[in-house]
């Protein structure tokens, strides 16, 4: 039993599939843990493994010549022009994200008593124990390696790349070689018709024992334990592994000279035993602070938060199921931000088979994933996206230029992380025409500004950037003078009476308005050119059902079954459209997500209609996209999720969004306001949210119950902002430094 929410989770069994394993990571380096208990495994994966497929050498089509026809033609009224709109090449889908191999662990087949394995989600460590043995494996935030103990008398340990999925054209070199009283594995993998390889290596140290060569392996006898060290390099040509294997030795420097010398008897207490909880303790003191910054409390029954998470997945109502899923979340999107954000799969896969690629989508999943990392108070998740962005700069400026003949950036509407260019495109996906993504993806950097109260140089001139592609791609205007944005396209979607490429998508008026507004903050000297742009832009078009047209041009119809909300990008993650500031437009978003269909049932489709429903005040219809998902059978016994339900297609929408549905039902911030409960659910009557962070400067915690709200607001700036709640309206003002205490009896 335990009196507050659980920061892990556990189970009887071990995973026979790899998409139950337990999962670790630092942004870097993934690992997940399933297999039998006599054949443990750990598929070991990096951020930078892709495979090349040919679109290692793509280009975005050259088009900028023909888009002013283009245009005149769309505007005449030739509605399917755009699907023409091409250099006629095929799809090309970008690198697919692969796993390295995995670290095989065999021991001598025997009854096995007392099996459990867990992770614990405050220090990132992966268990596995029963009466004869137990091993742990993390992977170090601050060594950049990942970390074995296993203590068993028995052991045979080899790398194999032989995982699901993996090419039989590939060309494998292993090797084995002593090192000290251990070993030292090394597997070198050369992709089919390529000069680009990947080398992983692996140090194995025992304490005690004996260490037999087996190649491709190493058997080891007799010993107390046995640390292992392994980092995965992907390179050109060919490697010198000598540095990375002196790096590796360096981590753990008392190992080798007591063991060599013989010492280190007694369980647990051996030189293994000794580097393993020192460099556990240098990555827990980063893991932890960041993990720990956000916790949510829902009340839950104690006898249920000690439930195995696959028994708690069996109870869809249960609040200790939002808590550990919350948890959970919020574990593996930090364990998956580093290098790069999470991409589709976050940091893992046990198949060479990865679904869309494993990429990095950027017309709603990435975007869904980080859309808590600002206000949950994991800058590490938005410096991951940062760091992505700022990599691929020069390519963005190669869309902006190649496609629309501008300055500036145009994001692309997917990227495997070592290209940022527009390839990925066909007919019924015409992703070239899409301008939107660049405000999208910088939304969550300029949260993140708000929330600090200062503006990073780089967001700074990442805004100036897309403003410039804005003064040069809008200059079409209506009959009634406004700007027009023309080929305009609704991801994923397409009028019903027209093609795919259209005229004047609500996302692409959002997004345009937001970005040239957003640089004029930025750039006050610039604001007397943007703002006037972004004021000449039309207004959003209610249709004939009262609802918020997808595309403002007149004429345009929509197709409501889709599982994608693109249109309504001003309602979220923008606060363009609000029912405080523009009521009307709230009224016909609130219509236009009634009629919207979930189509195939996509997690991320359910998830992004509750983070809506929220914004809208809709607590019902945010309870009712949460149940779809919890009651569809989209979470594997690792709580990690799948993109359909039934646990089909491994993804990580669903794990990494549903924090950010959860805060926005409770909490909801603009610079200039805080919104308490506005979409809270009945199964959620009481509950406790610590540490969120606010867009006007101040941490908040939130307490709640049928008959009383308490906030407890720390403000790091003085300024004035404006309270909503159920109740009313009311003025609050701040004081840098002086904690502020909100108490409500009515809500």
């Amino acid at each position: 039993m335990t009196d507050g929410p659980v920061h892990g989770t556990w189970e009887p069994e071990p995973a026979a599939r790899w998409e139950d394993g337990f999962l670790s990571g630092n942004g870097h380096h993934g690992a997940l843990l399933y297999g039998d208990a006599h054949d443990e495994r750990v598929v070991v994966t990096h951020h930078t493994l892709v495979r090349p497929n040919g679109s290692e050498h793509a280009r975005p089509p050259r088009l900028a010549a023909e888009l002013p026809a283009l245009q005149d033609r769309l505007l005449a009224g030739e509605l399917d022009a755009a699907e023409r709109f091409t250099d006629g090449r095929p799809l090309q889908w970008v690198q697919p994200f692969h796993p390295a191999f995995h670290i095989r662990l065999r021991r001598p087949r025997a009854a096995v008593a007392g099996y459990r394995r867990s992770v614990d989600f405050t220090t990132g460590v992966l268990r596995t124990e029963c009466e004869q043995w137990r091993g742990q494996v993390f992977v170090s935030r601050a060594d950049d390696v990942i970390v074995q103990h296993v203590e068993a008398a028995d052991l045979v340990v080899s790398l194999d790349h032989r995982l699901p999925g993996a090419p039989g054209t590939l060309m494998i070199g292993q090797s084995i070689v002593r090192a000290a009283d251990g070993a030292l594995l090394t597997l070198r993998v050369r992709y089919p018709d390529s000069v680009r390889r990947y080398t992983g290596i692996t140090l194995l140290v025992p304490t005690g024992g004996r260490t037999a060569l087996i190649p491709p392996g190493a058997h080891v006898t007799g010993a107390e334990s046995v640390l292992l060290l392994t980092r995965v390099v992907r390179h050109t040509g060919e490697l010198d592994t000598a540095p990375h294997i002196e790096a590796l030795r360096d981590l753990a420097p008392e190992t080798e000279s007591e063991t060599e010398s013989g010492s280190g008897s007694g369980s647990g207490s051996g030189p293994g035993s000794v580097t393993y909880a020192r460099l556990l303790d240098r990555h827990t003191s980063l893991h932890r602070t960041a993990y720990e910054r956000v916790t949510l409390d829902l009340a839950a029954d104690p006898a249920e938060r000690a439930l195995p998470g696959s028994e708690l997945l069996t109870r869809p109502d249960s609040p200790a199921l939002l808590e550990r899923l919350f948890a959970a979340g919020r574990y593996h999107l930090l364990s998956s931000s580093g290098l790069f954000p999470p991409r589709l799969t976050g940091l893992w896969t046990g198949d060479w088979d990865t679904a869309w690629s494993g990429a990095f989508t950027n017309d709603a999943n990435v975007n869904l994933q980080t859309a808590s990392a600002a206000y949950a108070a994991l800058p590490e998740v938005t410096e991951a996206l940062a760091s992505l962005i700022h990599r691929q700069l020069p390519d963005w400026q190669d869309n902006a230029r190649e496609i629309f003949g501008a300055r500036g950036v145009v994001a692309p509407p997917h990227s495997d992380g070592e290209s940022g260019l527009t390839y990925h495109f066909e007919r019924e996906y015409p992703l070239h025409l899409w301008t939107a993504g660049a405000d999208w993806l910088l939304k969550p950097l300029v949260d993140h500004d708000e929330t600090r109260g200062e503006q990073d140089p780089r967001t700074a001139r990442l805004l100036a950037e897309l403003a410039l592609f804005y003064e040069d791609f809008l200059t079409r205007t209506d009959a009634d003078g406004h700007l027009v944005v023309v080929p305009s396209y609704s991801p994923e979607n397409r009028p019903a009476n027209a093609g795919w490429g259209a005229i004047n998508a609500a996302m692409d008026l959002s997004a345009a308005r937001h970005a040239l507004l957003t640089a004029a903050a930025y750039h006050p000297e610039k604001a007397q050119a943007w703002r006037p742009l972004a004021d000449r832009l039309p207004p959003h078009r209610i249709n004939a059902d009262g609802a918020l047209a997808e595309w403002a041009w007149p004429g345009l119809d929509d197709t409501y079954d889709h599982r994608h909300l693109s249109h309504l990008y001003g309602v979220w993650p923008l606060d363009e459209i609000t029912p405080y500031d523009t009521p009307d437009l709230a009224r016909a978003a609130h219509r236009a997500l009634e009629l919207r269909g979930s189509e195939n049932d996509s997690a991320h489709g359910h998830l992004h209609h509750a983070l809506v429903a929220a914004r809208l005040r809709d607590g019902e219809r945010v309870a009712h996209a949460l149940g779809q998902v919890l009651k569809g059978d989209f979470f594997h016994t690792s709580l990690m999720s799948a993109h359909y339900p039934d646990r089909n297609v491994y993804n990580a929408d669903a794990a990494h969004t549903l924090p950010a549905v959860l805060v926005e039902m409770l909490v909801q911030s603009t610079p200039d306001r805080l919104v308490l409960l506005p979409a809270l659910p009945t199964s959620c009557p009481r509950g406790h949210l610590r540490g969120i962070r606010t867009r006007f400067g101040a941490a908040l915690d939130l307490t709640w119950s049928p008959t009383e709200v308490t906030a407890v607001l720390r403000p790091t700036r003085t300024r004035r902002v404006e309270l909503r709640t159920s109740s009313g309206t009311e003025p609050l003002d701040l004081v840098a430094g002086e904690d502020h205490v909100i108490r409500l009896e009515a809500w």
